[in-house]
């Protein structure tokens, strides 16, 4: 455990590149320069939130799915959550957890060579004004929250909920691999699915170009990437659109 540093993630990628192997955990009580999707940031007061990042080296799964490793940690995550703080954890794709329409922790997973960082976020006794404000753009809109904020029946135990997180990241990460990288033999995407808030709703994603998408999330494919079913007129079938990236916003 680290006392502060400018971002897990990256001194974790640092050590990927020389050699640390897999199943590495840094953790941190106060990331200075944390970072989230798209550029964004990731702020917390000292020892208000749980920040930390693993290592993985999922060399016999495909890269095509290897997109699965951010929702494998949400899944995590909203699990531990429920079990450790009696919270109904849900899940945005492709990487916030929420509690009601708020955003509780953020998930970034980044890369390098054959090796995976997942970084994750998690508010646990981050008071009312030490919140940041909603982000930029239509996928930073959501207003965020805490275990505190949401007086949660369980303790805001910042190490058990640690505990409980790699002890899920783990299962699901083992079965997943094993299955190499098949989300349903292992479970993966039926556990996803029942868990994810945007499946079911109908979305609006910004694509990295700037494109708008606009439709039902039908469902998340093999490679986790989100289809959307849109409609091009009334003359036409509906398509379903696999995301691999973007700002996605709920819509009523």
């Amino acid at each position: 455990m680290l006392a502060s540093t400018g971002s897990t993630n990256a001194d974790l990628l640092a050590r990927a590149v020389a050699g640390a192997p897999e199943g590495v955990v840094l953790a941190a009580e106060e990331q200075t320069s944390g970072r989230g999707r798209m550029g964004r940031s990731w702020v917390s007061p000292p020892r208000a939130a749980l920040t930390f990042s693993l290592l993985v080296r999922p060399g016999t799964v495909s890269p095509a799915r290897r997109g699965w490793l951010p929702l494998l940690a949400g899944v995590s995550v909203a699990s531990a959550v429920r079990v450790a703080a009696g919270v109904d954890a849900r899940l945005k794709w492709p990487n916030d957890v929420l509690a009601g329409p708020a955003k509780l922790g953020g998930i970034l997973a980044e890369a390098v060579g054959e090796a995976v960082v997942v970084g994750i976020g998690l508010n646990v006794s981050t008071e009312p004004s030490e919140l940041p404000p909603p982000g930029p753009g239509p996928g930073g809109a959501l207003p965020a929250t805490s275990l505190r904020v949401l007086a949660a029946p369980g303790p805001a135990d910042r190490e058990r909920l640690l505990t409980e997180i790699l002890a899920a990241f783990e299962h699901w990460y083992q079965a997943w691999r094993q299955a190499g990288g098949d989300p349903d033999r292992c479970g993966l995407r039926a556990e996803y699915t029942r868990l994810c808030a945007t499946i079911g709703r109908r979305v609006r994603v910004e694509l990295p170009g700037g494109q708008l998408v606009s439709g039902l999330a039908a469902g998340v494919d093999p490679d986790g990437r989100l289809l959307v079913r849109v409609s091009s007129g009334a003359a036409l079938p509906e398509a379903e659109v696999p995301v691999a990236a973007g700002d996605v916003v709920h819509l009523r």
